[in-house]
């Protein structure tokens, strides 16, 4: 499970206009719809071809929670494309992104300072510079990890520099032991 991946993924799904296809049966067609077909939908589901065609026409109607799970998060990664493009635009380039987040956060800065990590609680609104940099990574497939470190760097910019107004000579944020995460656009 991508944590940084899912909670922008999420953020963005916040924006979409209609709700999602409630029944298995219409999630189903809309995947087969967009797929051109059952048996490419079958193998992302991981699931047989006719067992896909047993949705479609509605002869079965309750799946397993597996394939519950697996089937809501296929229609929800494609579910509205235009809507979930003009969210990410309009994040990154005008509204900015808000992280919410309760993890441990130090830093690395010259001797004599308090730079000892400890658990804190941020709601921090991000620039739009920021957003940008998080949806790209997230687009060219960057790992959990480099998301982490976009955002520690947009953290130390955004709150702990205060946009360069003060510890001009942080030189570093850890971002660990993540409790909490939620964006919001």
């Amino acid at each position: 499970m991508s944590m940084f991946g899912d909670g922008l993924d999420q953020a963005v799904q916040k924006a979409f206009t209609r709700p999602i296809p409630k029944s298995a049966g219409a999630q189903m067609r809309y995947l087969v719809k967009q797929y051109k077909g059952t048996k490419a939908v079958a193998q992302v589901l991981r699931v047989s071809q006719r067992t896909v065609e047993r949705y479609v026409k509605d002869q079965i109607k309750k799946p397993r929670p597996g394939l519950a799970a697996r089937l809501e998060r296929e229609v929800k990664a494609r579910w509205q494309p235009q809507i979930r493009a003009k969210a990410r635009e309009k994040a990154a380039s005008t509204g900015g992104i808000v992280i919410d987040t309760r993890a441990r956060l130090g830093y690395v800065a010259p001797i004599g300072s308090t730079d000892e990590d400890r658990i804190r609680h941020l709601t921090v609104a991000l620039p739009p510079r920021h957003a940008a940099r998080l949806f790209e990574a997230q687009e060219a497939g960057a790992s959990d990890d480099r998301l982490r470190e976009i955002a520690a760097e947009a953290l130390k910019e955004t709150y702990f520099q205060d946009g360069g107004r003060r510890a001009g000579s942080l030189e570093e944020v850890h971002f660990t032991d993540i409790e909490h995460l939620e964006f919001d656009l």
